[in-house]
């Protein structure tokens, strides 16, 4: 009897532990909408105006620090970023990019995610699961190198000089894996850390934390992306 009662609490264990493993990646996929930013974007877009916007600039909060239209000269520009979205984040509101019918997309992202030290293999899937969404609506996409941190971002609340060397390598391994992608398959990739970095992270006088941009550096950015939109005519 007692062996009996051993096996059936043995069983319970075992089948607990697998319920667990299957409901713990669905809470981890969910971890954007735990930012209070997310969801009130998302009624921003429900409310805008705008019907249809040529480019898109899908990001986080380095995307959504500048007025595109005003930065680029344009009328047809519409940012769609989130500061502190996450790869996950930008894929579950697609169906707001598809809701403006763009000509281009340009992504920029990886760096929250890397910095909540998500596997850079997963950060890639989520990213090539979202160029693939995108195309399947003849969407141009344009994929965007993730930008390092500085090297005394955080230091505030526990940032070091040796976490965002270590981070930042994490970046370079995301970026190789994206610039292969798009040679692979012929899209365009603007590596605009290489612009805005020095000796493996962001360059000082390009940021105003360590992370975020000052004006310099969406210029140079800005540049980038002009050239690409002059390329297809937009």
């Amino acid at each position: 009897m007692m062996n009996y009662k051993f096996l059936i609490i043995i069983l319970l264990q075992i089948l607990v532990v697998k319920l667990f493993a299957q409901t713990k990646p669905a809470n981890d996929t969910l971890r954007y909408l735990k930012n209070p930013l997310y969801t009130r974007t998302l009624e921003m877009y429900d409310s805008y105006k705008t019907k249809q916007a040529d480019v898109i600039m899908l990001g986080n909060s380095l995307t959504n620090g500048a007025n595109w239209n005003e930065l680029l000269g344009r009328t047809n520009v519409l940012e769609m970023g989130i500061p502190s979205d996450i790869l996950s984040g930008y894929f579950a509101r697609i169906n707001y990019v598809f809701k403006f019918n763009p000509k281009v997309v340009f992504i920029m992202g990886g760096l929250n995610d890397i910095y909540n030290w998500t596997p850079v293999e997963e950060i890639f899937s989520i990213y090539i699961k979202l160029i693939n969404k995108l195309r399947e609506k003849n969407i141009i996409v344009v994929i965007q190198s993730t930008t390092y941190a500085g090297k005394n971002w955080g230091k505030d609340y526990g940032g070091t000089p040796e976490i965002n060397a270590g981070r930042n390598r994490e970046v370079d391994k995301l970026n190789k894996m994206l610039s292969q992608f798009a040679a692979d398959n012929k899209l365009d990739f603007i590596d605009v850390n290489s612009k805005l970095s020095r000796n493996g992270f962001l360059r000082d006088e390009l940021t105003w934390d360590g992370v975020h941009f000052k004006a310099s550096a969406y210029k140079i950015w800005a540049n980038e992306v002009d050239k690409v939109l002059k390329k297809y005519k937009l």
